[in-house]
């Protein structure tokens, strides 16, 4: 079973490597990409994963299906998976927005960031594209891209508050 590694492992403040194309399609990456579905999928409150955050320096990030499913959908989409990704454009415009990570538990702060992100990354089989996004989604582009760069949340906010998340039962 795959964990979620903590503020303290040194994984979390190293720069990722790229997947190298040898790797795209194989059993080994989507065994990777399965376990960090199912480590995310764990955490109610969470929304994205970068493969650091499971131990692995490699630069892939998911972001959890269930924030595009619609309450009327029965079945949550798929989690979707940035490979190599790249922003290639963010908005001048940027926002306090409050952040937690599954890596730095219970603790949250204002993080200033751009409004509005586009990123270029690969899917599991190499096949390159581009999305766009706004609000929550332009945050998580930021805030995933920054773990394969060895930054953590907590050093881009001024105050970091302790909330506890009670899981629903």
């Amino acid at each position: 079973m795959v964990r979620i590694v903590q503020k303290e492992n040194k994984v979390l403040h190293q720069l990722a490597e790229a997947v190298t194309p040898a790797l795209f399609g194989t059993a080994k990456l989507k065994k990777l990409i399965t376990d960090m579905s199912v480590a995310l999928a764990k955490e109610e409150d969470g929304v994205a994963l970068a493969a650091p955050q499971v131990g692995q320096a490699l630069r892939i990030f998911i972001i959890s299906g269930k924030i595009f499913t619609k309450e009327t959908e029965e079945k949550i989409k798929p989690d979707l998976v940035f490979i190599n990704p790249t922003i290639t454009s963010l908005a001048k415009t940027k926002q306090e927005m409050e952040e937690g990570c599954l890596s730095v538990r219970w603790l949250y702060g204002q993080v200033k960031r751009a409004t509005k992100a586009t990123i270029t990354a690969y899917d599991v089989d190499g096949k390159k594209f581009t999305r766009s996004g706004s609000g929550l989604l332009a945050q998580i582009f930021q805030h995933e891209v920054d773990h394969l760069n060895g930054i953590l949340f907590t050093e881009k906010t001024k105050e970091l508050k302790e909330y506890k998340f009670e899981p629903q039962k």
